[in-house]
């Protein structure tokens, strides 16, 4: 056991805690990209057809379900979500809103066109701790135009309080055809 000290008091430093993750070969899910579209691309992902992608195992994000211009994504709080301060990392939380906004987005595109994030403008209203329970992030397509849509995006807590709030630019495009 690791001790410090410091004006006569002594600490136990407790051992680090671990954790082992797998993901599935993002390949999998780039060569459906142009023969699906969003929203088909998604459900076969919550399905089980598909792989979910690794940043899901990342941070731990489970169940998701999508609508047309409608996503949400849970992540249960783990004690590895945790700042300094012993609260779920800023980074974290907008992952999650990143996540179910871009999602968001992508359930509206047909096969053939693709996204990316322009911004994400996060809000921070509260902690959250593993106390939080399961974080839900919801998302909503508030516009979509040919070059851009606007989504935005919120994290609730297992009683419904609002953690954050965010919206997300995206740049909409043409994929390059898929090779065989």
């Amino acid at each position: 056991m690791t001790q410090t000290q410091q004006a006569g008091v002594v600490d136990e430093i407790p051992q680090p805690r671990s954790r082992t993750f797998t993901w599935s070969d993002p390949a999998i899910n780039a060569a459906s990209l142009g023969r699906r579209g969003g929203l088909e691309l998604l459900r076969s992902m919550i399905a089980g057809e598909l792989p979910p992608p690794p940043v899901m195992h990342l941070i731990d994000m489970t169940r998701m379900t999508a609508d047309e211009g409608r996503v949400t994504v849970e992540m249960p709080v783990q004690e590895f979500h945790y700042n300094p301060l012993g609260s779920v990392h800023g980074g974290v939380l907008s992952t999650l809103l990143d996540t179910a906004a871009g999602c968001a987005v992508h359930s509206t595109l047909p096969a053939g066109v693709g996204y990316t994030s322009l911004d994400l403008n996060v809000k921070f209203l509260r902690p959250a701790t593993v106390a939080s329970g399961v974080l839900r992030g919801e998302a909503t397509v508030l516009q979509r135009g040919r070059r851009t849509a606007l989504a935005e995006a919120k994290v609730l807590d297992s009683s419904g309080r609002l953690i954050a709030h965010a919206t997300s630019s995206c740049l909409i495009f043409e994929l390059e055809p898929p090779t065989t």
